[in-house]
């Protein structure tokens, strides 16, 4: 997360929060306002991880397991509310941002951010195997620096 993160207990980051969860009529529960907040309450669209969250959190001086961070995280996916990006199949990164849209994963710094989408042009795809349909296709530029 950026360090211009904004405090969960900004009143206009809670309300954007709060705002932010009604659009998906999730319960607006203390765990889940404290990390709209912090994912949300500046406008700004963040690429995060459940342990940079968590430490956001944590630095914050709130109290929140990282096992509530991960939940919280996969019922704001399940809600629409962001989308999971996975790098390597293994780490996931969570992005507030929910058109179509590739990305950058700096492999130096292990940071996801968003690739310019109108540079980026896909003139073919392969066929969907029978019985199977392409739902989406996920782009994820390495970089590294020289």
């Amino acid at each position: 997360m950026q360090q211009n993160s904004p405090s969960s207990c900004d009143p206009d980051a809670r309300n954007r929060g709060t705002a932010w969860l009604a659009t998906a009529g999730l319960r607006p529960t203390r765990q889940r306002l404290m990390l709209a907040a912090l994912l949300v309450g500046d406008g700004e669209n963040r690429h995060v991880t459940a342990e940079s969250l968590y430490a956001d959190v944590v630095r914050g001086g709130e109290k929140v397991a990282l096992a509530t961070v991960y939940n919280t995280l996969r019922a704001f996916c399940d809600a629409g509310l962001m989308q999971e990006v996975t790098v390597d199949g293994t780490k996931s990164y969570f992005d507030t941002r929910t058109d179509d849209h590739p990305h950058f994963y700096w492999e130096d710094s292990a940071r996801l951010t968003d690739a310019p989408a109108n540079e980026l042009v896909i003139s073919r795809l392969p066929n969907a195997p029978e019985g199977a349909e392409i739902a989406k296709v996920d782009v994820v530029i390495r970089l590294r620096r020289r």
